[in-house]
C-alpha cells in the first residue's frame, strides 16, 4: 500500500526538498503553504516526477483554516502515515528590548501554535490506527540560545519540549515521534528573517559552506527508513565549520 505524507510549509526550502524526496521514496504527498503560486510550482515538480500530490493553501497559524483544510481531504489522502511539521520562520534578529512585538507573535503563532494545531488534527487518526510517524523540524536554536535570538530560540526550545512530550504520550501506541535540528543551512530562511534584505541574508553564510535543503531531506529520509523497532529521536546536524549556535570557522 502506498503511504501518504503531509508536509507543512512546502513552498520552499526544507519543505520543498522534503516533499520532493518523499515523492522519490514512493509516497503520495500532501503539501501545504500560504503562497498558492509557489504551491502550484512544487506540485508540478512532484507530478512531473510521477508523484501523486494534493495541495492545501491555508495558514497553519489559524486553527479554523487548518481544521477546514484537513477535515475535507479526498478519500485517497485521508490516511496520513507521515506528518512533517516543517512550517516555521524567524523574524528579525535584534536585542530583546529592540525587537518588534509583531515579529514575536509571528514566530510564536507559526513555530509553536501552527505545529500544535496540525499535530492535534492528525495525531488521533494515527493513534486510532496504531501506526504513524511525526517528524518536527526544530533547530540547533532549540538546543542552545544565541545572542539576539531570544524569541526564535524560545519557540524552537518549545518545539523540542512538545516533541519530547508527544513521544512520552504516544509511546506504546504505534506512533513514532522524531525531530530534526539543523544548524546553518542556506534557504530563504535568512531572507525572510531580514525582511528581504539579500545582502544581510547572504552575510550569514560568508566564509563557510552552509548546508543545503537536500542535506535536511537526507536526515529525514534516514529517520523514516529505519525498521519499525527503531525510532531516531533527534538528529542535530550542522556544517562542518559550525561548532554551535554562535561559534563557527570563517575563511
Amino acid at each position: 500500500m502506498i503511504k501518504t505524507a503531509l508536509v507543512t510549509g512546502a513552498t520552499s526550502g526544507f519543505g520543498r526538498a522534503i516533499a520532493l524526496r518523499l515523492g522519490k521514496l514512493g509516497y503520495k504527498v500532501i503539501i501545504t503553504g500560504r503562497r498558492e503560486e509557489r504551491l502550484k510550482e512544487v506540485a508540478k515538480e512532484l507530478q512531473n516526477a510521477g508523484t501523486e500530490v494534493l495541495t492545501l493553501n491555508f495558514d497553519v497559524r489559524s486553527f479554523d483554516e487548518s481544521q477546514k483544510a484537513l477535515g475535507n481531504l479526498p478519500e485517497k489522502f485521508q490516511q496520513i502515515d507521515l506528518l512533517v511539521n516543517n512550517a516555521g520562520l524567524a523574524a528579525g534578529q535584534a536585542s530583546f528590548e529592540q525587537c518588534k512585538m509583531d515579529d514575536f507573535e509571528r514566530m510564536i503563532d507559526t513555530n509553536i501554535k501552527g505545529l500544535i494545531y496540525i499535530s492535534k488534527l492528525i495525531t488521533p487518526q494515527m493513534v486510532a490506527r496504531g501506526s504513524g510517524h511525526i517528524v518536527n523540524l526544530s533547530s540547533i536554536a532549540g538546543i542552545e540560545v544565541y545572542p539576539n535570538g531570544n524569541i526564535y530560540c524560545a519557540t524552537k526550545h518549545a518545539v523540542n519540549a512538545i516533541t519530547k512530550g508527544m513521544r512520552l504520550d504516544l509511546v506504546g501506541k504505534g506512533v513514532k515521534v522524531s525531530s530534526i535540528s539543523p544548524g546553518m543551512a542556506e534557504t530563504e530562511f535568512s531572507l525572510v528573517r531580514f525582511g528581504g534584505d539579500e545582502q544581510r541574508a547572504k552575510a550569514v553564510y560568508n566564509g563557510l559552506e552552509p548546508m543545503t535543503a537536500d542535506d535536511i531531506a537526507d536526515a529525514l529520509e534516514f529517520i523514516i527508513t529505519r525498521p519499525p523497532h527503531v525510532c531516531i529521536q533527534d538528529i542535530l546536524l550542522t556544517p562542518s565549520a559550525q561548532a554551535n549556535t554562535y561559534v563557527s570557522e570563517r575563511k
